[in-house]
C-alpha cells in the first residue's frame, strides 16, 4: 500500500485560519493650487514598524462595521465635512503581518482597505497625541510599513479609473469652478498627457452634465472665465452608462 493510500483525510486538509480584520485607508486629496495628487500617512507608534510611516488603520472593534471602522479612522486624523469613500479591497495574503509568526496559533491579519478622496482646503489634520501625521505627495512617498506600498498601488489605479468613468472629481471641487480648474484636477492626477485642454473642454460640456452659472471669475491677466456647477440631475440617466469623462 503507497504511502499516499495510508494517509488520512484529515491529514490533508490544512487547520482552518484565525483572523483579525483591520481597516486600512489611502485617503488622497489634490492640493489645485500647487497641482499635486497628496497622500495622507501617519508614523507607528507600536510595534512592529514602529517609527515608520504607514497608512491610516486600526484594527475593527466589538460592534462595529468595517465601514464604521474607516470611518471612525478618518475623524480620529482628519477634520473635514466633505468626502468620498468607498471599499477598495481586500489583503489577506499570509505573512502580510509579521505579528502572525509571533502567535502560537499563527492568527492571520486581514486588512479590508478602503480609499477616500477628500477636499484639500476643507481638510485639517489632527495632531492631538499623533507624533507623525502628513500630506504626502504622492511621487515623494516614503518607505511604508507592512504591505501598505502595495495597498496605496491599488488605490491610485481605482481613483484614476474613478476620474475617467465616474463625476468623483465634482466631490472634491468647490461648488462653483471653472473648466480650467476641472481640467487641472484631472491633469494632476492622470497626468499632462491624458487630454488637451481643447478636447477636455470639448468632450466635458458634450456630456451635458455641467451648469453655466452666468457668473464669471478674473484670475490673472487672462479674460474672464465663466463658473460651472456639476448638475447632479442631468447625470442621473447617465449613471449606469459607459461614460469617459477624460
Amino acid at each position: 500500500m503507497s504511502e499516499r493510500s495510508q494517509r488520512k483525510p484529515t491529514d490533508l486538509v490544512s487547520p482552518l485560519a484565525e483572523f483579525k480584520v483591520g481597516v486600512d485607508s489611502v485617503i488622497f486629496s489634490v492640493d489645485s493650487d500647487q497641482n499635486r495628487l497628496l497622500v495622507l500617512l501617519v508614523m507607528r507608534q507600536d510595534a512592529p514598524f514602529s517609527g515608520e510611516w504607514s497608512l491610516p488603520g486600526t484594527l475593527v472593534r466589538q460592534g462595529e462595521s468595517l465601514e464604521g471602522s474607516a470611518y471612525r479612522v478618518l475623524s480620529e486624523k482628519i477634520r473635514v465635512e466633505n468626502l468620498y469613500l468607498e471599499q477598495l479591497y481586500t489583503f489577506g495574503g499570509p505573512n502580510r503581518d509579521p505579528r502572525e509568526a509571533e502567535t502560537s496559533y499563527g492568527v492571520r491579519y486581514l486588512s479590508v482597505s478602503y480609499f477616500a478622496l477628500v477636499r484639500f482646503a476643507e481638510a485639517e489634520l489632527i495632531a492631538d497625541g499623533v507624533n507623525g501625521i502628513a500630506w504626502y505627495p504622492l511621487g515623494q512617498v516614503p518607505s511604508l510599513a507592512f504591505d501598505h506600498q502595495q495597498i496605496l498601488d491599488y488605490g491610485y489605479r481605482r481613483l484614476r479609473n474613478k476620474l475617467e468613468y465616474s463625476p468623483i472629481a465634482f466631490d472634491v471641487l468647490p461648488e462653483m469652478f471653472t473648466l480650467n480648474d476641472l481640467y487641472q484636477l484631472y491633469t494632476t492626477v492622470l497626468g499632462d498627457h491624458f487630454a488637451d485642454y481643447s478636447n477636455f473642454r470639448t468632450r466635458i460640456l458634450k456630456l451635458g452634465i455641467l451648469s453655466d452659472t452666468g457668473i464669471k471669475t478674473s484670475r490673472g491677466a487672462g479674460r474672464p472665465a465663466s463658473l460651472y456647477r456639476f448638475d447632479a440631475e442631468a447625470f442621473a440617466p447617465l449613471k449606469n452608462k459607459p461614460l469617459v469623462f477624460a
